[in-house]
């Protein structure tokens, strides 16, 4: 970044996009500019002894958190970035839990923002951690630059909690310059590109990928917000026609998003002929997403090429594979695919399709290990994913026990191997990613997975949101299956329900052959989600055996009555 600086300081580092056409133009930040923000608040930083310490970004502004980013690597501090509680009692949970174990020495927030952090930090116990506005910070002493090298570490970078609590992966200078580079091979730009979107800050895609990167290569991050995306999505699409953005990526739902929300009217105008890599990641890819995505944007100039699948983890500080992948999706036996096999279909039988996720990056080794025997699988077999390589994190923050369970362990000789906790097979070099070992669902002996159960539903009727499926005990510690779904509409008594959730457990039991325990049907949002997108099942799980979620309807088992109350 400082080269960039002094070498083309009138470039455009970062290009910020207004929430709608009516409400100013975009702003446009030089490299210049940026860096001059960035050292008068590490200068700061440096003041109060902050170099090797915590300090928690929370920010609602693009700019504010770009330059509070950049102050904490100039000032040899430890960034902690953190989504805003948004409002909402769980997020304030998650950025208390956060605080409380990272320790910040300040939180760098927003004018706008400091007086609601100040009442979190004072009503959890943390009122002496300064709360600052980092654009109000008066000038201090000039900038020093620190001495830092590759084993430094840079930032904490918080786990989504898609299976359990967040933790704050430990980032090296090291692993960001690895996981950079990998993405320079992956996505090909050069000094000069626009590449950007939409997705948070604080989430490693959107940190790593949509703004440290272009700032790597002496780019121009573009960056519209998460807000007005899922307001408008087809402002997204805007951007990158209107201001030539290269390459952008988001999670499997909001290609999806795209493809249910964006009308013919809106579309009118849009040139997407110069997107040349549009990646899909963060979650499962769904290959009836992907098709559906470029047949309805092809007319727009999208070229199905343009189309990359990725794979990866905030453990491995973002990027493990996402390399051109040959072939298209690969259509499996159902069965043998619930035994952690790959075969292919038999006439008549089940099947399932996979998206491959891409090659692994050559600086990455990705191995599939028995998550029992901890034994080395063949190509062909699922197990769970590991992964080696100069990019993967430290461990976690003052967790030696889940540090030692994930990172630096040993398979057939080889050390160094991070457990991420997925299941995926290699075929033909592709990795394809099947699921996530935790929210596999058992039931007689047979290994489902939930997302399939999921879009399965999903087909039912377009007025279905978000969904979630998961196993709870029931008697005889037999593992019951039950569905939450949302549903797209508020004529909720125009519906009949119960026909609903009958037509949800006829599905299930024709498509896999199951018994479903529970069927909840719900209002929009209830389903909770990940900052990148992800279903949090562990959390939904959670909530349905204490009784947390209101549903619409339900039906329930006799032996499930009890956990989440009475039918309605």
């Amino acid at each position: 970044m400082i080269d960039r600086a002094r070498l083309t300081p009138d470039r455009e580092a970062l290009l910020l996009l207004p929430d709608s056409d009516e409400s100013g133009r975009p702003a446009s930040v030089s490299y210049r500019a940026l860096d001059a923000s960035a050292r008068e608040l590490a200068g700061w930083l440096q003041v109060r002894g902050s170099a090797g310490e915590r300090v928690m970004l929370l920010h609602d502004s693009r700019h504010q958190f770009a330059v509070s980013f950049l102050a904490c690597l100039y000032a040899g501090a430890i960034a902690v970035p953190v989504p805003p509680s948004g409002g909402r009692s769980h997020h304030e949970e998650r950025v208390a839990g956060i605080l409380k174990e990272s320790g910040p020495c300040a939180v760098l927030t927003d004018a706008a923002l400091a007086p609601a952090i100040s009442r979190i930090l004072a009503g959890r116990g943390h009122g002496q951690i300064p709360c600052l506005a980092a654009d109000a910070v008066p000038q201090h002493a000039e900038w020093k630059l620190p001495e830092l090298d590759r084993d430094s570490v840079a930032y904490l970078q918080y786990t989504s909690g898609s299976t359990g609590s967040p933790r704050g992966v430990v980032v090296t200078h090291g692993n960001l310059l690895a996981n950079q580079e990998a993405l320079g091979r992956m996505l090909g730009a050069g000094p000069g590109a626009r590449i950007g979107g939409w997705l948070p800050l604080h989430h490693d895609m959107g940190l790593v990928g949509q703004l440290l990167h272009p700032l790597w290569l002496g780019g121009t991050s573009v960056m519209i917000t998460p807000e007005a995306f899922v307001k408008r999505p087809v402002r997204w699409l805007e951007a990158i026609s209107r201001y030539g953005i290269e390459v952008s990526g988001a999670p499997d739902f909001a290609y999806g998003l795209c493809v249910r929300r964006i009308t013919d009217e809106q579309l009118e105008g849009i040139d997407l002929s110069g997107w040349r890599i549009a990646v899909s990641g963060g979650e499962p890819v769904l290959a009836q997403t992907r098709r559906a995505f470029t047949a309805r944007f092809a007319a727009a100039g999208l070229r199905p090429e343009a189309m990359r699948s990725a794979y990866g983890l905030a453990e491995a500080t973002l990027l493990v594979a996402g390399g051109p992948a040959d072939g298209e999706p690969v259509t499996v036996d159902a069965d043998a695919l619930e035994q952690r096999r790959m075969k292919a279909p038999r006439p008549g039988k089940p099947v399932r399709t996979l998206m491959s996720s891409g090659t692994p990056d050559s600086a990455t080794e990705v191995l599939i290990v028995d998550p029992e025997t901890l034994e080395l699988l063949p190509d062909g077999e699922v197990g769970e994913i590991w992964v080696s390589g100069p990019a993967v994190g430290q461990g976690y923050w003052r967790d030696r026990t889940a540090t030692t369970e994930r990172f630096g362990v040993a398979v057939d000789g080889m050390g160094g191997q991070l457990r991420t906790g997925d299941l995926g097979v290699l075929h033909e070099g592709d990795l394809y990613v099947t699921g996530r070992l935790k929210d596999m669902i058992v039931v007689a002996g047979r290994n489902l997975y939930p997302q399939d159960l999921e879009h399965t539903v999903q087909r039912i009727s377009a007025l279905f949101g978000t969904g979630t499926a998961f196993s709870v005990p029931g008697e005889r510690e037999r593992e019951r299956v039950v569905l939450v779904q949302e549903l797209r509409t508020h004529k909720r008594y125009a519906l009949d329900l119960e026909a609903v959730a009958e037509g949800i457990r006829r599905c299930l039991a024709e498509e896999y052959d199951i018994a479903v325990g529970g069927v909840l049907l719900v209002r929009p949002g209830t389903v909770r989600r990940t900052t990148s997108g992800k279903v949090e099942r562990t959390a939904m799980r959670r909530l349905f055996l204490t009784g947390g979620i209101r549903p619409l309807y339900q039906h329930l088992d006799n032996e499930l009555r009890a956990p989440a109350g009475p039918s309605r």
